[in-house]
């Protein structure tokens, strides 16, 4: 029993260590790289270190705190990719039946041509109207209908399946697919499938009318003049499926362990969406996967979010079983950088507690 309890001892002071190196190299960041945000790492599922740093509002010098809700932008598309893998498991989708099989009076081009794992992976070649009037389509309040009608009904400008290009059009005629299909709001879908099982209680569709308590404000660095200024209004609620959402830092780690660890969909299905697809970018659904790259030497998945300043980043590791989350209200700092190095830190740390070496 003694030396049981020395054992304990001691990995309770390594693993200590640990966590104080990765929340030295936060700050590091905050002091040099001016990160301002909410830090997340977890090992298994069990949180190694959440940190938060900097400022949620810089006019009334609100400090961040590690339950601050950040508008997650395109992050929702996995959240809209298991909702459409969930009714694929229900045997109320088919993955390559086109859109007119569900949207009948849709009128672009791709109706008869573009599937559904086309528009999960980037590959409608639906063009994408909307990005080149920058910020203005997110500017006007529309109806879903209305705004698949104004952005998402173009002529294709590549083969559906030949290429992949990302953008919002396809998780926005998601988001309708599933409305029709399930005879049920986004939001209920989203409360009954994933919100309600995990618990997610600081989680959900972003709307203007009633935005989120304890919510961050975002400010964007105007390269031009090298200072941080309030991000431009716009309604968050008209990026819909693909990036209307918030959410915290713990919240996105339960639904991390609910997504990888099957607790969302069928073990087919969770297969289906963490395929990832070489000729299509390394598109998964909703998702982006890697057998290793930059400082990740092991297969992994990963997910960015950006609107102006609210920058978000997520990492998944499969051998180490690394969930690294990172949520910001700035577009100062590198976030896949400020991933990779706690990657970095997290993996050596535990090699040396794991061989004894922390001493």
């Amino acid at each position: 029993m003694r030396y049981i309890f020395f054992f304990l001892v001691l990995l309770t002071a390594q693993q200590g260590m640990c966590q104080e190196s990765l929340s030295q190299l936060v700050d590091q960041y905050a002091k040099e790289n001016n990160f301002s945000g909410v830090v997340l790492v977890a090992t298994d599922g069990k949180v190694d270190i959440l940190k938060a740093v900097g400022l949620a509002d810089r006019e009334t010098d609100k400090a961040m705190q590690t339950d601050s809700k950040f508008r997650i932008a395109s992050m929702t598309k996995v959240f809209t990719a298991v909702l459409t893998m969930k009714l694929v498991d229900e045997g109320k989708l088919v993955l390559d039946k086109p859109i007119s099989a569900y949207l009948p009076e849709y009128v672009g081009e791709g109706k008869d041509k573009v599937t559904l794992h086309h528009l999960l992976t980037y590959s409608s070649g639906i063009e994408n109207t909307a990005e080149p009037l920058g910020m203005k389509p997110y500017q006007t309040l529309l109806s879903l209908d209305e705004y698949i009608s104004r952005f998402c009904s173009g002529p294709l400008v590549f083969v559906p399946g030949s290429e992949s290009r990302y953008g919002n059009t396809e998780y926005i005629l998601l988001q309708k697919i599933i409305e029709k299909v399930s005879g049920r709001s986004f939001e209920e879908n989203l409360t009954a499938h994933i919100l309600g099982p995990l618990q997610l209680r600081n989680t959900g569709m972003y709307t203007g009318k009633n935005p989120p308590k304890n919510e961050v404000t975002s400010y964007t660095l105007k390269d031009s003049l090298k200072t941080l200024t309030r991000d431009e209004p716009y309604l968050p609620e008209m990026y819909f499926g693909a990036g209307g959402m918030y959410s915290t830092a713990e919240d996105l780690l339960a639904f991390d362990q609910g997504l990888f660890g099957e607790k969302l969909l069928s073990p087919q299905s969770t297969k289906q969406l963490l395929t990832f697809h070489p000729d299509l970018g390394y598109s998964a659904y909703g998702l982006w996967g890697s057998d290793g790259w930059g400082t990740f030497s092991e297969k992994f998945y990963y997910r960015t979010g950006g609107i102006l300043g609210s920058t978000s980043n997520w990492i998944h590791t499969l051998d180490s079983k690394k969930t690294i989350l990172i949520l910001s209200n700035t577009n100062q700092t590198n976030l896949f950088g400020l991933s990779e190095e706690l990657y970095l830190l997290g993996t050596k740390e535990e090699t040396l507690l794991n061989s004894g070496s922390i001493k």
